[in-house]
């Protein structure tokens, strides 16, 4: 990278520190700590929520992931318009009502104490993993840019953004996302327009739809059928997004306080629904461009020489083993392929070396989905745009990061340690324990990145995968909270029990697409609940 892009790259991450650290002033207890005093207008809440949702795993990945499976993951999205009307009608003004510190003080006020920890702690084993895989991203690329090692660089990232997250609290978090959003969006789409522009003179931008199209990249929509009948196993289609996504977001957005918590610091309820009502109208758009980028690239490719595989470590590790030479002759191959102007093949081969990839390394699982928009920043863009783009990479991270150490910072003030611990201290002594929680999620989250390299599937879709396992659970209890006023503690509690492990079996066994594992956990933990409150009042 170019001492330019070295510049822009620094100068644009320090404009964003001085920015936090300047708006971060903020009163020093835990209402001006976890929620800004709840004085955030609906524009920044907006901002915030979308900030947080949007990590460095959506920009980085999500190009990768239309470059390898076409763009059917935006119907990941398709429920999370009707999401956000359902949460701003009875959830926020409840939150609101209650004024809560976290979406699990509600559920004690419903229940019981048991069932609030319970859920808590489901909300803060999965966020604190997921988050760890979020800290791998913006590593990926330093560690590409510097050839560190990465978990080294996983040190780095990590210390930096808990000194980051400690000092601001969710008021520099908020503050810092409304500048991350704009130079986000700016960069992804000069980064779309020279996708397009580096394209041969005589190719356009419908050439490149066409070619994206021919090669199976536009499959917006997908039915889901396979041979006759529904395919439970496919991932992403129009009605596991329409019902599967919409129990997600409804979960993610309800429930998980990494989100909730971003509109609790909204001045007041019309503040907090404004803010989720846009976010749905404008998330679908937005991710269809991110994944549209993707196709963009990979009609690029079509028409100029690129890697047979984009992961160069691991590629050179893969070298090191028997089958170094199986590697190489499929390597020729694809050169062959593309210097005779033959895409469809080379495209073939670059499919049979990742397989093979997959069997010299088996014990990493290697995918370099995760690679594909990394390499091709650094290999096509202009000097000074490279820098842009990967700051963005580090801004989105910083801001979903910062949101979610701050939220599982949160949760295990409010929800364990005064709730079990110390329940009398002064303001000072608050925000004081709330920043040593913030350190020690922090330190939890690097050691999970250290585990994300060999994860197997792009990022994106692991992050996902991991939600599904916890959310339909946490939003079955919500909902039991919600709408079934006759079911108490007990009941819901032993059922989100035994839903979570069923939850657990069922992905485990693979017997269904992970986002229909969200329906079932909320079905499960409703159906059983009904079930044990039933026997219970027989029983009296």
């Amino acid at each position: 990278m170019s001492r330019i892009d070295w510049i822009i790259l620094i100068s644009t991450l320090g404009l964003i520190i001085v920015y936090g650290i300047y708006k971060s002033r903020t009163t020093k207890n835990l209402e001006g700590y976890f929620l800004s005093n709840r004085s955030l207008p609906g524009y920044l809440v907006l901002l915030s929520i979308m900030g947080t949702q949007a990590s460095a795993i959506t920009f980085l990945t999500g190009p990768g992931q239309a470059y390898s499976d076409g763009m059917r993951f935006v119907q990941y999205y398709f429920g999370l318009p009707l999401a956000m009307i359902v949460i701003s009608i009875f959830f926020v003004p409840v939150f609101s009502k209650l004024k809560v510190y976290t979406a699990y003080e509600f559920l004690e006020h419903r229940f019981d104490a048991k069932t609030r920890t319970l859920t808590s702690a489901l909300f803060l084993l999965s966020r604190g993993l997921s988050t760890g895989i979020s800290i791998f991203a913006p590593s990926l690329v330093l560690s590409s840019l510097m050839g560190w090692n990465i978990y080294y660089t996983n040190l780095v990232m990590g210390g930096l953004l808990i000194i980051y997250t400690m000092g601001g609290g969710a008021k520099a978090v908020a503050h810092t996302q409304k500048l991350q959003m704009i130079i986000v969006f700016i960069a992804l789409m000069i980064t779309g327009y020279l996708a397009v522009k580096l394209l041969p003179e005589s190719i356009g931008f419908s050439d490149a739809m066409r070619t994206g199209a021919e090669q199976g990249k536009l499959n917006i929509i997908s039915s889901g059928m396979k041979n006759g009948s529904f395919d439970w196993k496919d991932k992403y289609n129009i009605w596991s997004g329409l019902i599967g996504g919409f129990f997600l977001a409804l979960s993610y957005f309800g429930t998980d306080h990494s989100q909730v918590g971003r509109y609790l610091t909204a001045k007041n309820v019309k503040e907090s629904r404004k803010g989720l009502l846009i976010n749905g109208l404008v998330k679908i758009p937005m991710q269809f461009f991110i994944l549209l980028i993707g196709v963009l690239i990979f009609s690029f490719y079509q028409y100029n020489k690129g890697p047979v595989y984009f992961d160069d470590v691991s590629l050179a590790e893969a070298k090191q083993t028997v089958k170094k030479d199986s590697l190489e002759m499929l390597e020729n191959q694809y050169k062959l392929a593309m210097s005779q102007g033959d895409p469809a093949s080379a495209n073939l081969v670059r499919k049979q070396f990742r397989e093979l990839m997959v069997r010299a390394l088996p014990d990493q699982k290697p995918n370099d989905t995760n690679y594909i928009f990394l390499r091709f920043v650094k290999d096509n863009l202009p000097i000074g745009l490279i820098g842009l783009v990967f700051a963005i990479i580090f801004l989105a991270a910083w801001g979903s990061i910062a949101a979610a150490l701050n939220s599982l910072a949160a949760c295990s003030v409010v929800d364990f340690h005064k709730r079990y611990f110390v329940k009398k201290e002064t303001e000072l002594q608050d925000f004081q324990v709330s920043q040593w929680y913030t350190l020690g999620w922090g330190i939890f989250c690097i050691v999970i990145s250290m585990f994300a390299y060999n994860i197997g599937n792009s990022l994106i879709e692991a992050v996902n995968i991991l939600g599904s396992l916890f959310y339909g659970v946490i939003l079955g209890v919500f909902g039991v909270a919600f709408w079934l006023k006759r079911i108490r503690g007990n009941a819901v509690f032993f059922a989100a029990l035994i839903s979570e492990v069923a939850v657990c079996v069922i992905y485990y066994l693979d017997i269904i697409s992970f986002l229909w594992l969200n329906v079932i956990g909320a079905l499960l933990v409703i159906a059983l609940a009904g079930i044990f409150q039933l026997i219970v009042n027989r029983l009296r």
